[in-house]
């Protein structure tokens, strides 16, 4: 998707907004990025401006009214009081910004399909008959097309006949201003770091967004019909680093100037290379461990450093004292008790390589570790490795028990 004055300009690289990250894929879907879904999604400066913004607002609508306002061809937003009332809020093109939809259907106007994603304990088998807590139209990102190209995250998107529904049941109210807000069944929940996404970031305060985008603070449960209270000194701006929880599928938001800071493939080899040099020991056999580059993760040779779940200690392969086979590395991390240790390339920021994280057995720096591990505790993902596994960074403190 170019712009106007880059179609002229094939050479040209288009305008990026930004890239949505899906944590817990490290990089690839079990079975492959295919179409549109994958495990990351550029959000790129289209051809034609596509964003929406609010217009017209049909107060007291019968619900067939509502039903005609709503078949036009335009983007509009329902929002059902009571059986005999419906306020329609009509949506018109907004020609200063791109849209962008996020969810779990895979009709045309979703732009990223999400799917849950499925804990390290199990397989998608496992998890088919589990009903999805992701909505279909669960967000909308709107970009500015001019710099600094700003960008901002609302709950629901528009389906198929570019209509949001909210019913009866769902969260929704009358603002100051005579307009109409709500929030979606599971809502939408976004954290930004603060102190920007680096070395320094501390977590911020996980809010819940609206569908006109006003913040709020967390509902008692996920689901409760009662929103929270409006934080009125905080926006629906994403910022590098922003974490975006679904419910079911947790995404991280990186601006095109964040992804320009990241490490790239040579400079992530270079840093492999430069453990290798160093010549760590197995404490075990006394023999040179190495790490396989970046292509020959999968082939496991007798150099390949293998680590304990339970302690977090690095030695190289050994049979004895061990009931599991070789090819453990295939199995349950929960149900072996030591996997062999590989890096793998996401890039994320430019720091050594200090830290492991067990149940997924990947090399990664302190800072990264420490912000992925604020969004998994509180989705309790932690829990499905085992109660035994833990992490731990090469600093004062090596040892965390979750």
């Amino acid at each position: 998707m170019f712009s106007p004055d880059q179609e002229n300009h094939p050479s040209k690289a288009p305008v990026k907004y930004g890239e949505l990250i899906v944590l817990g894929y490290n990089g690839s879907l079990p079975n492959g990025d295919r179409g549109r879904r994958k495990s990351r999604f550029a959000l790129l400066k289209r051809l034609k401006a596509n964003g929406v913004k609010p217009s017209t607002v049909h107060i007291a609508c019968t619900p067939q009214a509502a039903k005609a306002i709503s078949n036009k061809d335009q983007h509009s937003i329902s929002y059902t009081l009571s059986r005999a009332q419906t306020v329609v809020v009509e949506y018109t093109h907004d020609s200063n910004t791109d849209m962008f939809q996020i969810g779990r259907s895979t009709e045309s106007p979703i732009d990223f399909v999400v799917t849950d994603t499925v804990p390290g304990s199990q397989s998608n088998t496992d998890t088919q008959s589990v009903q999805s807590t992701i909505s279909r139209f669960a967000c909308r990102i709107i970009c500015e097309r001019n710099p600094p190209f700003t960008a901002r995250i609302y709950a629901a998107g528009f389906d198929s006949s570019k209509n949001i529904f909210l019913g009866e049941k769902a969260a929704k109210w009358k603002t100051s201003d005579g307009q109409m807000d709500g929030l979606t069944t599971n809502g939408v929940l976004v954290m930004h770091p603060r102190n920007g996404f680096t070395e320094d970031s501390k977590p911020g305060v996980w809010r819940e967004i609206s569908v006109c985008g006003n913040v709020f603070t967390l509902r008692d449960t996920r689901s409760a019909q009662q929103r929270g209270k409006m934080v009125d000194n905080e926006t629906n701006e994403l910022q590098d680093g922003s974490l975006i929880d679904l419910c079911g599928a947790a995404l991280l938001w990186r601006t095109a100037e964040g992804l320009s800071r990241t490490p790239t493939v040579k400079h992530l080899e270079a840093l492999r290379q430069e453990i290798n040099a160093a010549r760590p020991q197995c404490p075990v056999g006394f023999n040179t461990l190495a790490f396989p580059s970046m292509k020959r993760k999968d082939v496991v040779d007798e150099k390949q450093p293998w680590v304990y779940l339970t302690c977090g200690h690095v030695h190289g392969y050994h049979n004895w004292g061990n009931k599991e086979q070789r090819d453990g590395e295939t199995g349950n991390p929960a149900l072996v008790s030591y996997i062999w240790l590989v890096f793998d390339c996401e890039r994320v920021e430019v720091q050594r390589l200090r830290c492991s994280f067990l149940d997924v057995i990947r090399v990664l720096h302190e800072a990264a570790l420490k912000y992925i591990m604020l969004f998994l505790v509180k989705l309790h993902v932690i829990a499905e490795v085992s109660d035994a596994t833990h992490l731990f960074v090469e600093r004062s403190q090596s040892r965390r028990e979750r």
